[in-house]
Order: structure tokens, then C-alpha cells, then sequence
């Protein structure tokens, strides 16, 4: 049957099992790629159907489709629409009971499902593989993974588990992969291709501006002093509420830490909102039962960190509120494309505090392991050489070393094997490489493998800039996450921001000026200058002591082209253009 005869069939099977008329803009490109048998890797905005670009094709082709999921969350909601439906799945996850998880895989083994659900760390799993290839009629035929950014150690969601699917894929056979997520910068994009060892693959993105959404920022006043946190939380509690009483609909509420999601849903419930709350550190079944009232509609607002969100099928909310600044704007995007995806104008607003910076900072310090610590790893498998001939096992580098965070042994691990100064075998054992022939020392390898994390962490740091930027940016807000993306359509301003409805003016004392014009005492000094020579703008740099005119002495808190947030001893913080900034004598 020719690609053309199985979308003709594929256009049935969509309206009559899913009750869907005609495939959007990317989706026939994604699935005739797929039906080609051609490696595939697409960037659709949320809400754009990509769980259909994969569940299509897996009722046509021949073999088992194995989806690869982040969060048994995700899987769980993805494969109840396809049982709805009438389609036969099988999910294999931690939470199965043993007689349950026999079952799932006895129905893998025997070919009776034709889409199973896994997370990465069971695909690692030699015995899984092994089921996987029990019968070969019943062969893997598309391996799909969902999120895909999460495998990019450039990406704001990173998860070390996912650099093990390319090796997976190898054992199975080397089937297709369909690599899918809605968000990728163009780095993140090359290192998907390069860490899931893509064979040429079709790239297809579908652009990520979404014209229902409606940016904007507010910006609350950084406090200091010895009562300056209790202010700037009492200020962001206010300007929260009347946010909440403004909006109508259903929300997400983000809040950096597991202490804020509960404090504010302490707030919200004593004042008699219709409130939830999600977040890591709740037992299984309490999210699960968060997550049910909110989806219901049980509750109006989901308070929640950003475990809450990934794959959540609502299509009726109509806002999403940022309590503090995430990481980074691929997660802020992610995040807030949850709002309006049934096509319906929704807000996404952040309340932007320059003092929220230090909670990711705080975040991004502990995030990858050091030069040491992969020092250390690879000293203790040379010092194992001899009791373990065969390599050493994840749990057993952890019990060598019980100080060392399995996130970051797993990390360090990988970037060993990458740099191919270890070996790991299918039973996931892990070995040093022989170092015969080689030029190079093994510590050397070692140091030129960890700088990669410091290169790692010099990128967190830009982008937790680039997101502290977007907060103080005068431009359009959707123009900012274009170019940050890439994306380039002739959109220049959308009309619907903050910035576009209501050009901001920046802070000069007891005078505003709309960004873009002069402030008086500029054009006169601008006025007194001999013709010939050049205006030289001063370049500001974080702490540098400035005095600003009717504030008095300051120090520098951020410095954006032409804008400078200085913050002066009373703790406040305000925005000024760059010229109207003079250094402190």
C-alpha cells in the first residue's frame, strides 16, 4: 500500500475513532514522514495535536508503536482517551502491581497491544528490551517520544533518563523515531537530533505563535530593609488577588517552591476561592485527587509548581499566573501555552519581582555535577576494576558513593560514556574504556568532558537572563519569544500584550516617558554638545554604584541595552533609560 492509499484510509480511521474532520497545519507532514519510515522530529505549539500525528499512524502500521513518556501523569491521561476511543494500549509503569505489570507485559509479549506506554527508566531495562523482542513478528515499528526537549541537556526540562532512548533503539532493531515537543530553541533542536542518534531526520515545525494568548507583566516593587521580605510578600499577595478577581474562568497559578504553592492556596482557600494544589512532595493519590478536581472543574484555580502541567488536556483555561519568573522562557512558554487551547483569548501573566531571580539562581547552582565529582566516578570504577571485570552497576556507584545524588551520578555517568572514557553494556554496567594508543590522559579526557557542565551552566545562566529581559522588555511580548525561538513570521507587534495595548513608559522621578522618546534633561544636554561628537552611552554592569537625578545613590541591579533597573538603599527597585543614569562619585 502506497503512503498516498494509507493517509486515504488513516482520514477515515481519524473521523470515524476520533471524530475529527480534517489534520491541522504539520500534521499530514509529520505522519507522511512517519509512514516512510523516515527518523521524524516536530515542534508543534501546545494544543496543536501531536499525540495525533503518532496514534494515527500506529493503527496502520504493522508492529508495536512504543511511546516513550516523561510522567506517568502524561501517559496515564494520553492512553484513557485512547481506551475511550475504543483503542487498545498497555502502559507499563511503576505504579502497576505486580500481577498487573505481569499481565501488561504478557500482552506486549504475545503482540495484543499495538500501542504501549512506557517511561524512559523502564526502556533502560535489559529485561524489558528483551520482552520487547520476544517475538520478532511482533517487532517495535515507531518508537515515539514525547517531549522530546526533556533529552536536551540544553533544554529547561532536562531528564538524564532520556539520554539512555537512543541506545534502547539500537537494541530494538533501529526502528523510526518520531521525536515530539512544543518547545525548541534551534540548539535544543541539534542536540535532540545528536542525543537520540537521528538518521537524517525530517524536521517540521508549525511555528509557535498562538494569537488567543494575551502576554503581559506585572511588575511588583522589589522591597529591602529589615522588614523588606514581609513587604514584597504582602505586595505580591495583593496584586495576585486582584488578578484572580479580574480574571474569569479557570487558572494555573505557578509558584517557584513547594512553601509558596501552599502558602498561597492557604490564602486563596481562607478567602473562599474554589482552590487545588499539586506539587511534588504531596502523596501519589492527593495529586491524583488535585488533579481530578481541577480537570472536572470541581475546583476553579490549580495553585502548583511546574510538576503540575506537562500533557494536562484542559482545553477551557483561561489564564496562567507566574508567581515568580521560572528558569527560563522555554519553560515559561510551555507553561502558559496550558492556557486557551481551545482557541479562546486567555491571559498568561507574570508578576515580575527582580528579587525572584535568586530562587533560580538558587535552582541552577546545584544542578550539574563538578569537575571533582566526575573525577571521583570515574576513580571509583578504576578502583572496582578487579572485583567487578565486567563494569559496575548504577546501584553499586551509588553505594561507593553514598554522598553523591543519583541525579547527578547519572549525569556525571553519561557525560563518561560520552566522551567515550566509559563503556555500558546492555545489562547497563558501567567500565573504563582501555586507554591504549591514546595520546591523551584519562584525567584529561575527564577535565575536557566536565568543562562541557560549566558551558552547560554559563547557558542556564543566559537564559534565566533572557527570561529576566522578557520581564523588562518594552517590545512586544510575542516578538520576544519568536526571536528567542527563531521563529520569524511578519509579525512585529500583536496587539493584544501589554506592550502593544498600553506602550510602557519608564520611571524617571516625577516625569514618564513613553520608551523610544527623550527625557528633557537628556535633549538638553544632548542640546549642549558640540556638533561632532557622538553621544557615548555609558555601558552599566551589575553592582556598579550609580547616582540617578531626584532618587540619589543606587546600585546597579540589572542592565538591559537601554534600560537600567537600580535599586536603592530603602530596598525599591526602578527602571530607568540608561542615559538618565549617571556613576556615583
Amino acid at each position: 500500500m502506497t503512503v498516498d492509499q494509507r493517509l486515504r484510509s488513516m482520514r477515515k480511521t481519524m473521523r470515524d475513532m476520533f471524530g475529527i474532520a480534517r489534520l491541522r497545519a504539520g500534521q499530514e507532514d509529520i505522519i507522511r514522514s512517519v509512514l516512510q519510515h523516515q527518523d521524524t522530529l516536530a515542534t508543534m505549539p501546545t494544543g496543536a495535536g501531536k499525540s495525533l500525528c503518532y496514534q494515527l499512524p500506529a493503527l496502520h502500521l504493522d508492529g508495536t508503536t512504543l511511546v516513550v513518556s516523561p510522567l506517568i501523569a502524561l501517559m496515564k491521561d494520553q492512553a484513557d482517551k485512547l481506551l475511550a476511543a475504543g483503542i487498545d494500549c498497555t502502559l507499563v509503569n511503576s505504579t502497576l502491581r505486580s500481577r498487573a505489570e505481569r499481565e501488561a507485559l504478557q500482552r506486549i509479549a504475545s503482540g495484543e497491544s499495538g500501542i504501549v506506554f512506557v517511561t524512559p527508566e523502564r526502556l533502560a531495562q535489559p529485561a524489558f528490551i528483551e520482552t520487547l523482542r520476544s517475538r520478532p513478528e511482533n517487532r517495535v515499528g515507531l518508537v515515539v517520544v514525547d517531549e522530546a526537549h526533556c533529552v536536551s541537556q540544553w533544554g529547561h526540562d532536562f531528564r538524564p533518563a532520556f539520554l539512555e532512548i537512543a541506545a534502547a533503539v539500537k537494541a530494538l532493531g533501529q526502528p523510526p523515531v518520531l521525536a515530539l515537543t512544543a518547545t525548541a530553541t534551534p540548539r535544543v533542536i541539534d542536540d535532540i537530533v545528536h542525543s537520540l542518534a537521528l538518521r537524517e531526520p525530517r524536521v517540521v515545525r508549525t511555528g509557535t505563535y498562538r494569537e488567543n494568548l494575551r502576554y503581559r507583566v506585572v511588575q511588583v516593587s522589589a522591597a529591602g530593609g529589615k522588614d523588606g521580605a514581609a513587604r514584597a510578600m504582602a505586595a505580591k499577595r495583593e496584586q495576585l488577588s486582584k488578578l484572580i478577581a479580574s480574571l474569569s474562568g479557570s487558572g494555573i497559578v505557578y509558584a517557584a517552591t513547594v512553601r509558596d504553592v501552599d502558602r498561597i492556596y492557604g490564602w486563596l482557600a481562607e478567602a473562599g476561592e474554589s482552590v487545588s494544589r499539586y506539587h511534588g512532595r504531596m502523596a501519589a493519590a492527593a495529586r491524583e485527587e488535585a488533579q481530578e478536581q481541577f480537570m472536572s472543574g470541581a475546583t476553579r484555580l490549580m495553585i502548583a509548581t511546574n510538576a503540575f502541567g506537562m500533557g494536562i488536556d484542559k482545553a477551557d483555561i483561561r489564564f496562567v499566573i507566574h508567581y515568580q519568573i521560572p528558569g527560563s522562557l522555554d519553560a515559561y512558554y510551555q507553561e502558559t501555552g496550558r492556557a486557551g487551547r481551545d482557541g479562546e483569548p486567555a491571559d498568561c501573566v507574570l508578576l515580575f519581582d527582580l528579587n525572584d531571580r535568586r530562587i533560580q539562581q538558587f535552582f541552577l547552582a546545584g544542578r550539574y555535577p563538578s569537575i571533582e565529582l566526575a573525577q571521583r566516578v570515574y576513580d571509583t570504577l578504576a578502583a572496582h576494576v578487579a572485583d567487578e571485570p565486567k563494569g559496575m552497576t548504577q546501584a553499586a556507584l551509588k553505594n561507593a558513593l553514598p554522598d553523591v545524588g543519583a541525579g547527578k551520578l547519572e549525569v556525571a555517568l553519561n557525560m563518561l560514556v560520552d566522551a567515550r572514557v566509559a563503556g555500558r553494556d546492555r545489562q547497563r554496567r558501567y567500565r573504563l574504556r582501555s586507554r591504549e594508543g591514546t595520546q591523551e590522559s584519562a584525567r584529561d579526557m575527564v577535565a575536557k568532558a566536565a568543562a562541557q557542565f560549566e558551558q552547560m551552566s554559563a547557558h542556564d545562566r543566559e537564559t534565566l537572563q533572557q527570561m529576566i529581559d522578557y520581564a523588562q522588555t518594552g517590545q512586544c511580548r510575542w516578538r520576544a519569544i519568536l526571536d528567542y525561538y527563531g521563529d520569524t513570521p511578519a509579525l512585529e507587534r500583536c496587539g493584544v500584550c501589554d506592550n502593544c495595548a498600553n506602550p510602557p513608559q519608564i520611571d524617571v522621578g516625577q516625569d514618564a516617558i513613553v520608551a523610544g522618546e527623550s527625557h528633557p534633561a537628556e535633549v538638553a544636554q544632548r542640546q549642549r554638545k558640540k556638533p561632532g561628537k557622538p553621544d557615548k552611552p555609558r555601558i552599566w554592569a551589575p553592582g556598579d554604584a550609580v547616582r540617578v537625578p531626584r532618587y540619589g545613590a543606587g546600585e546597579v541591579a540589572l542592565a538591559n541595552g537601554e534600560q537600567v533597573a537600580v535599586q536603592f538603599p530603602d530596598g525599591s527597585t526602578r527602571t530607568f533609560l540608561a542615559s538618565y543614569v549617571r556613576a556615583a562619585r
